[in-house]
């Protein structure tokens, strides 16, 4: 059954695997914040390649092996005398934490080089196997069919076509190279020489059909996907480490695919070949049961190694780079990683006086050593900028400070420098910032000595030797933990000017800007989505619907109370002029469309019904006569729908005619206190939606996740929350009280 759903969603397996003066001051304790910053486009999505078959199957342990989750934890709990006495949830997605949940974070006992003594898990899964579906392109004009493999390399190019990695030139020069590469590995002749006469048409629109098909699934057909997946993740999705259920995060290999890359990446494009059992190394306690690698492959190797967290490792052959299977990210090792994080940052507050004071010093210093240290320690510092790590010729060309060029920083009066280059994930960084008379006359220096484009500017000290120096002056020192103590403390301090007498939602508008802050010092930009203008749109049309429903409630109220607008003055203030007749027309078109779709739903279902009865109908013979009188009210239901349906082709064909009148808001027995209280239910949910398209707006280019997740501690939100009322699940989901179910226990008082 496993394999038979898992062909269904074929091309869709994929997506389930795959944020001035140089004296210290009072003032020292807050980054540079006044920044001119623009919006980059930029091009960041993971390539999630859609040409797999129908008919595939996963490359998984034995069936055998896939227990339910009660059987497993049964047969866990007998292996491991040294299992813990604490009870496992059920459901370890709940972000609530339940009275016997191992709470880490109340113990001190935590060792810094043994991470676990007993650890089970499952494995990986593999992607499937590629099945063909012989489906040719076409080359100066003609159709060249291709063995299994290259069909599946040429596939992942084709799904791509309409996207604007396919109209990357770097990207279709690499693909490309691999796909000559592997040609000429091949038996077979094949006739393809020259990229611009290859027409990848024929499968694309293939791959188009098989999308088609997914959308046209069944609720019934979806279920059973729903109902598969989730016995892949109840096998997988949970180890025991020390006797105790933990969620394991993305436990399913990459598939093969296209490199994207982030930004102008050089290698974009090029193969990423499939990962095998072989290049696996698995990392699983001593005794406990090795999983079993998929039939006819072995696992590269087993080590037993309590000093790390990862279960599974392999390299990929685009970058070589190393990819890790570890815990989720709500699991003890994960909170108690992050927990340390921030305390470290937490506890350069009590230094960070003293290490400005030292690096302001230096900044005068007749060392040129020492003086690029003290001016980068103040970009770090003040520019929230990374250290930066030099890279190779096959690698984007992305910077930090200590690997800036002369070609990234020019100078303008008043002591303003400006920063231009690609931070990480080639995101522009551009800053215009005034600095402090000695840092700019440090910069101008090492401007001069630079002289020409391709040089660097700090050309005595490198991020080793800057992270060397930054421990020295406090044990655990580095940029990051100085770019995530500026982080929290500039959002604690937004903050702190929260008003209590705000609406929730204009309390959130607020979180928001303070998060927006933290993610404009970080440089965390995001594309403006090619959605937003139409979302905004809808958003208008959202607002002055409610807005005229406000005036239905006005108009009804001043028609059974003559002196209403005197006595309601203050409400019909908010009346809402010079709302057109066009705009009218189409409001009431678009409401008469989705009731239109609100009945037809009904009646299929009503239809589909029917049909149902008449099967059983011929098979039990014994219910024909409750199948006859169900048929007989179904029938009678479908003539109300039907004459619903007319009635609202006459309310259309009297909109569409310009006779239309709308009835009255309240049709039974209005009163005055009935529509006062409707329309200021409105007009809260008219501020409600106003706050959220403001929000929404402000945000187009800010992506504040990354500092949510990753440089704010957590705390400050959670005794935000509770200091000024707001619910903790309206700025955390599920996913990040999971993960930071450690500080829910702070109070209102606490301050980072």
């Amino acid at each position: 059954m496993l394999v038979q759903a898992t062909r269904i969603a074929k091309r869709s397996f994929d997506k389930s695997y795959s944020s001035g003066s140089d004296s210290s001051s009072s003032d020292d304790a807050l980054p540079l914040a006044k920044r001119k910053t623009v919006q980059v486009k930029e091009e960041s999505e993971s390539y999630n390649p859609k040409t797999l078959s129908k008919s595939a199957k996963i490359i998984r342990a034995p069936k055998s092996e896939i227990l339910s989750a009660k059987d497993k934890k049964n047969k866990l709990s007998k292996s491991d005398s040294s299992s813990s006495k604490t009870d496992i949830t059920d459901n370890p997605d709940d972000a609530d934490i339940s009275e016997d949940e191992y709470k880490w974070w109340m113990s001190h006992n935590h060792d810094d080089s043994i991470k676990w003594n007993t650890l089970e898990h499952q494995g990986v899964l593999f992607p499937p196997d590629y099945v063909p579906h012989g489906k040719p392109i076409l080359y100066e004009g003609k159709p060249v069919y291709f063995e299994p493999e290259i069909e599946e390399l040429v596939g992942f190019f084709a799904a791509l076509l309409e996207s604007d990695h396919a109209k990357n030139k770097v990207f279709q020069k690499n693909f490309f190279k691999d796909l000559l590469a592997l040609m000429k590995k091949s038996k077979k002749f094949y006739p393809i020489k020259d990229f611009s006469k290859c027409d990848f048409t024929p499968m694309f629109q293939y791959f188009q059909q098989q999308k088609e098909n997914k959308k046209a699934m069944t609720k019934e057909e979806k279920q059973i996907l729903k109902d598969e997946k989730q016995k892949i993740d109840d096998f997988y999705g949970y180890c025991y480490l020390d006797g105790r259920k933990e969620k394991v995060g993305n436990f399913r290999i990459e598939p093969p695919g296209l490199f994207r890359g982030r930004g102008a990446h050089p290698k974009t494009g090029f193969y990423k070949k499939r990962v095998v059992p072989e290049q696996i190394t698995l990392n699983i306690g001593k005794g406990a049961k090795i999983p079993e690698p998929p039939k006819g492959h072995k696992w590269g190797n087993i080590i037993h190694d309590q000093t790390v967290t990862w279960l599974a490792t392999w390299k990929e052959n685009v970058n070589d780079s190393t990819k890790y299977v570890f815990l989720a990210a709500g699991s003890s090792i994960k909170g108690q990683s992050d927990l340390k994080k921030f305390e470290k940052a937490r506890t350069l507050k009590s230094s960070v006086s003293q290490i400005r004071k030292d690096y302001t010093t230096e900044l005068g210093s007749k060392d040129v050593r020492k003086k690029q240290r003290a001016t980068a320690m103040y970009l770090i510092d003040r520019l929230a900028l990374r250290a930066g790590n030099e890279k190779g010729d096959d690698q984007a060309d992305t910077v930090g400070c200590c690997s800036l060029r002369f070609e990234h920083i020019s100078l303008a009066p008043d002591n303003t420098v400006i920063f231009d280059f690609l931070g990480k994930d080639s995101i522009r960084y551009y800053n215009e910032v005034q600095v402090t008379p000695r840092v700019y006359k440090n910069i101008h220096q090492f401007i001069k000595t630079a002289r020409v484009p391709g040089k660097m500017i700090f050309d005595k000290i490198n991020p080793n030797e800057l992270n060397k120096h930054l421990s020295s002056l406090m044990p655990g020192l580095s940029a990051k933990v100085f770019r995530t103590y500026n982080a929290s403390h500039t959002f604690q301090k937004e903050l702190e000017s929260t008003d209590n007498s705000l609406s929730i939602q204009e309390k959130l508008l607020a979180y928001n800007r303070a998060n927006r802050q933290v993610a404009i010092l970080c440089n965390h930009q995001r594309t403006v989505t090619k959605s937003h203008d139409s979302q905004m749109s809808k958003m208008n049309d959202k607002i002055l619907a409610l807005k005229y429903q406000r005036n239905l409630h006005l108009d009804q109220l001043a028609s059974i109370n003559k002196k209403a607008k005197k006595t309601y003055s203050n409400l019909y203030d908010l009346y809402v002029e010079g709302i057109t007749d066009e705009w009218k027309k189409d409001y009431y078109l678009d409401l008469v469309a989705k009731d239109r779709e609100r009945i037809t739903k009904k009646k299929e279902k009503v239809l589909q019904q029917l049909e149902q009865d008449e099967e059983t109908k011929k098979e039990d013979k014994k219910s024909k006569q409750e199948i006859k009188k169900a048929q007989e009210e179904a029938k009678d239901a479908i003539s109300a729908i039907d004459e619903e349906l007319n009635m609202l082709s006459k309310k259309e064909e009297s909109i569409n005619k310009g006779k239309y009148v709308p009835g009255p808001i309240i049709a039974r027995i209005p009163t005055e206190e009935k529509l006062v209280a409707g329309i200021e239910k409105l007009s809260d949910r008219i501020n409600v939606a106003e706050t959220q398209k403001i929000d929404k707006d402000e945000n187009k280019t800010t992506a504040l996740s990354t500092s949510k997740i990753n440089y704010i501690d957590p705390r400050i939100s959670v005794a935000w929350c509770k200091k000024f009322d707001v619910p903790v699940d309206k700025i955390f989901n599920r996913a990040l009280k999971e993960k930071f179910k450690w500080a829910m226990e702070v109070d209102a008082n606490w301050t980072f």
